[in-house]
């Protein structure tokens, strides 16, 4: 059985932390906003993706991407397709990616579709459509991934459609819980999201009682993240503030999610010159990333800027470099900035070799598109997947 996998935002970026826990092999992408997975959705696990929308179990592949004739599949199908669901009120849904049909005509298709179940004896209710797709509030405060839920997906590429039932929902509650609960935040040192923390942790193959260490852990997103996935946390941080932060902010962590032996080392130092207690078995942080900007700063403001993130991660990599094993799997997010066309990078980022590093690739995207930005910031995060020679 396969899955369909809505990606999120940066389609590349999703991709790449698919192909890191799956292996590209299993990996399809299905145009710009989907992809397959040789796998059963009930072993795709939603929680831990922070770049996944949607996991759905593949139902059919019709050989049409025409709306009239997918809704006539439909229409024959359904029926069959409620044969395994509990007896009760239905909730139906529809999403369609690369459909070309537009929201009236959905949610005509949802009421024809209603009518059919209540012909095979099932009463259902249909969730409105303000989109084409359902957002991920809509799917999971609708419950469509519950028992009686039912939202099927219509995929397209080339000329055929990948029909799908949602069976998990990226849990935006969850989400806001972990980034808006937390009881200490600073707007001073980033404000990392919980989601883009497990896309880097996903991105080095994190595994269930590795030592992870962030050498600028700041307010202790990434540490949060690794401990939920089962991880031993470990941080540091120039800031002993910062220290302090993490610490409070795992304790609730803690409590929260009734976590035990996770294995948290915190202490204050540089990490330029710091010396880690060891094992490390990956590391994943974001380091500085220079000043907030709201606006492109003239080329010599933004040289001296871009002058001291370099010599800043320059040191760091060295420093780490002999601390770690070869094979060693690193993440780091480093600042880019936005330019007309592209990015300007760290120099540092034609160095690594020299360094001691590997810098790693994937078969699903490129260097390019492992830059996590939203188009009104002037500041990105380019991740760097590393291995130590």
């Amino acid at each position: 059985m396969k899955s369909v996998v809505i990606l999120g935002r940066q389609s590349k970026l999703s991709l790449a932390e698919l192909e890191s826990v799956f292996g590209a092999a299993l990996v399809e992408p299905l145009g710009s906003t989907a992809a397959l997975i040789d796998l059963p959705a009930e072993e795709v696990v939603q929680k831990h993706l922070g770049g996944t929308l949607k996991i759905a179990s593949l139902l059919a592949t019709p050989s049409t991407t025409d709306w009239g004739q997918l809704l006539n599949f439909c229409r024959t199908a359904l029926p069959e397709f409620l044969e395994d669901l509990p007896t009760g009120k239905l909730h139906l849904g529809l999403s369609v990616y690369g459909v070309k049909t537009n929201v009236a005509s959905l949610q005509r298709g949802a009421l024809e579709l209603k009518k059919v179940a209540r012909n095979a004896g099932r009463s259902a209710r249909v969730v409105p459509n303000q989109n084409l797709e359902l957002n991920s509030a809509q799917v999971l405060h609708n419950k469509l991934t519950g028992p009686l839920g039912l939202e099927l997906l219509f995929v397209t590429r080339g000329a055929q459609t990948y029909l799908a039932r949602t069976v998990h929902i990226q849990d935006i509650d969850e989400y806001a819980a972990r980034d808006f609960g937390r009881p200490k935040r600073s707007g001073f040192v980033g404000m990392l999201p919980p989601k883009l923390a497990q896309i880097m942790l996903n991105l080095v193959a994190a595994q269930a009682d590795e030592v992870i260490l962030d050498p600028f852990c700041g307010t202790g997103v990434i540490l949060q993240e690794a401990a939920l996935m089962g991880c031993k946390v470990r941080g540091t941080d120039i800031e002993p503030n910062m220290i302090d932060y993490s610490r409070t902010n795992m304790e609730w962590l803690q409590k929260k999610y009734n976590l035990t032996d996770i294995g948290l080392g915190l202490e204050q130092g540089d990490a330029q010159t710091m010396s880690w207690q060891q094992p490390i078995d990956h590391v994943v942080c974001e380091t500085y990333l220079g000043q907030p900007l709201t606006t492109l700063p003239s080329p010599e403001k933004l040289d001296k800027i871009r002058t001291g993130c370099n010599e800043l991660m320059t040191a760091f990599l060295k420093n780490l470099a002999p601390q770690l094993e070869s094979g060693t799997r690193c993440c780091i997010a480093i600042p880019a900035w936005r330019q007309k066309n592209d990015f300007l990078h760290l120099p540092v980022v034609d160095q690594l070799e020299k360094l001691g590093y590997n810098r790693g690739s994937f078969e699903h995207a490129s260097d390019q598109d492992l830059i996590y930005h939203r188009n009104d910031q002037i500041v990105a995060r380019e991740l760097l997947v590393l291995t130590r020679k």
